[in-house]
């Protein structure tokens, strides 16, 4: 059987160097810093991330917020009614 066009299960001999198989290092500047330094970098990621989003207005927010209490409420409106119908259906069922 052959392999896939483009597979990588198993690299072609030239591709491998004998400069690949010295060690490996870590990953630059992330492998130099301290466990301070790492997560002082996580939350700076995380201010520039949230930065970046597109919060609604307070129109938009008290809008979906209604859009979600209603559809709440109906669908606790047809579940009681399917609970009830079921409730009915047994002790019609069972006496």
């Amino acid at each position: 059987m052959t392999d896939a066009v483009g597979s990588i299960d198993m690299p072609d001999a030239q591709d491998e160097t004998p400069d690949s198989k010295k060690k490996s290092r870590k990953g630059g500047k992330r492998g130099k810093k301290g466990p301070f330094g790492r997560l002082a970098l996580f939350y700076r990621q995380i201010v520039a991330e949230l930065r970046k989003v597109v919060w609604p207005t307070r129109n938009q927010l008290t809008t979906y917020t209604a859009v979600v209490i209603v559809f709440v409420v109906v669908m606790i409106g047809i579940v009681t009614v399917i609970d009830m119908g079921f409730a009915e259906a047994v002790k019609y069922v069972f006496g």
